[in-house]
């Protein structure tokens, strides 16, 4: 079963700030996700995993029932609980724009 992954806004405006080669690296870690979306490790709940990438970390979430995988942060170490504690907050938010992403396309 495929996955599709998507990326939030916030997310590209980070990746862009990346060097060639962490952007290089990213975009292989999207293939990965699209064939096993459970790469990375599990955080606090079910659909939220991270993917260590050496200092970087990328943070997705995992929709089985959609089919789909939407990208949602980059951070460092230093950074990591309160990314992990933004993304929590905007749990809803960040389903409701992926269902609306999806039906769009």
């Amino acid at each position: 079963m495929r996955y599709a992954v998507y990326t939030i806004e916030k997310f590209d405006k980070q990746f862009e700030k990346l060097s060639g080669e962490y952007q290089e690296r990213i975009q292989n870690l999207f293939q990965q996700l699209k064939e096993n979306p459970y790469v990375g490790d599990q955080l606090q709940i079910r659909v939220l995993r991270e993917k260590r990438l050496e200092e970087k970390r990328i943070y997705y979430l995992v929709y089985d029932n959609l089919q789909a995988v939407l990208v949602v942060a980059i951070s460092d170490k230093k950074t990591q609980q309160e990314t992990i504690n933004r993304i929590l907050r905007y749990l809803n938010e960040c389903r409701y724009l992926l269902e609306k992403i999806l039906q769009e396309n």
